[in-house]
């Protein structure tokens, strides 16, 4: 991940980390449309990575094929109404990146550092001109190792799979975790300086009234606006 990127804009950049299910999603965008900032999902690049694969019937352990399959593909990114979207070829794959092939898929996906480049590059991309809410894995760690605003997502393992199964969703939020902890690229970490809050017990709008509450006490101003309150999701 080149460090001359992480500059770029890294003094408005938010970044939300945490595990599956922790609410980083839901706490994120709230959080982007608080401020009137871009939300930006980095999983879904991931996700749309996956399954690019899968439709190409590429095998996410074959590093090789994968890396050719990436390098005639174009992966952009644009922005509509204040979220980045995700194409492939042109293709919004959005409806198709929660189906359960993907979810089975993307974390072995993510492992590969050719993915992680390419996707650290398109959320710089995504920061370059704008003000950005990233969520993600490794945005406070490694894709955006200077900005100040760091947060860490987190809530038990229980918390997690009942959010999980009221999404309807079916993933193993113990694989997952292995998998985000002990991979070798990027693996998930929690920040030195990163600002951490359990989200168990607590709703959307509390969660993003302690951020904002953070945010401005280390120098970002916060517009006064409430949001509903919410249980939490991903």
């Amino acid at each position: 991940m080149g460090s001359h990127a992480s500059h770029r804009r890294s003094d408005r950049v938010i970044a939300i980390d945490g595990p599956a299910a922790s609410g980083k999603s839901s706490v994120a965008r709230e959080l982007a449309r608080r401020l009137g900032f871009i939300y930006v999902n980095s999983g879904g690049f991931y996700r749309a990575i996956a399954w690019y694969l899968l439709r190409k019937n590429i095998p996410p352990e074959e590093d090789d094929l994968i890396s050719a399959a990436l390098d005639a593909a174009a992966l952009t990114g644009n922005v509509q109404d204040n979220e980045s979207r995700i194409l492939v070829d042109d293709v919004d794959p959005g409806e198709h990146l929660r189906d359960d092939r993907v979810n089975e898929t993307v974390s072995r996906v993510s492992r590969f550092p050719r993915v992680r480049k390419i996707v650290s590059q398109k959320l710089h991309d995504c920061a370059d001109g704008h003000d950005v809410v990233i969520e993600g894995r490794d945005i406070g760690s490694v894709v955006f190792p200077d900005t100040p605003y760091k947060f860490y997502i987190h809530a038990s393992p229980e918390v997690r799979l009942k959010r999980r199964a009221a999404q309807g969703e079916r993933d193993e939020i113990a694989m997952r975790d292995h998998d985000d902890v002990s991979r070798a690229v990027s693996p998930l970490v929690i920040a030195a300086d990163a600002y951490v809050i359990d989200t168990s017990h607590v709703t959307i709008e509390q969660v993003v009234n302690e951020i904002s509450a953070r945010l401005g006490q280390i120098g970002l101003p916060i517009r006064d606006l409430r949001i509903t309150n919410r249980a939490l999701g991903e």
